[in-house]
């Protein structure tokens, strides 16, 4: 049906910039990108083309994730994860100021809906373009640029 090599040089750093931004560790991403593929090849029988190929394996790809939490049994609730980036600072005193505002900014990011949420999450911290999040999501990049501007208006708004 598909030649599997084509599909994985065109699909790959889709699905591993979709990981990165949901596990925040390019090892983990690395390693379920892999598994997405290998899953893939095993299913391609039963891909019905009812969406794009890049929405059917970023759906694989995020269903591994899901089962990979499980796994680890971090978190209790996958919908509460908080997703700080962490980054390095000159001093404690930039630390402390850079991870407040990125707690502020996640916990404000919560009371949106999901959907403007995970635009905001896949830009932010999976740093893709507004073409890419529209193809993940199986929306227009219009659609993305759209929901991430009022995104960011409610996140003026939120409280």
């Amino acid at each position: 049906m598909h030649d599997i090599e084509e599909i994985y040089k065109e699909y790959f750093k889709i699905v591993y910039k979709y990981l990165l931004c949901l596990t925040h560790d390019s090892d983990t991403s690395e390693e379920l990108t892999q598994e997405t593929f290998y899953r893939a090849v095993k299913s391609i029988n039963r891909f019905k083309g009812d969406c794009k190929l890049s929405v059917w394996l970023c759906q694989i790809a995020k269903n591994l994730w899901y089962d990979e939490f499980k796994k680890r049994n971090k978190f209790k609730n996958i919908e509460n994860v908080n997703l700080i980036n962490f980054t390095t600072a000159d001093n404690l005193e930039d630390y402390i100021i850079l991870t407040d505002n990125k707690m502020e900014l996640y916990r404000r990011m919560q009371k949106l809906d999901k959907q403007t949420r995970e635009v905001i999450y896949l830009r932010i911290t999976g740093e893709l373009s507004f073409k890419e999040i529209g193809i993940i999501l199986n929306k227009t990049e219009n659609w993305a640029r759209v929901t991430f501007y009022r995104g960011k208006q409610k996140l003026k708004e939120v409280d």
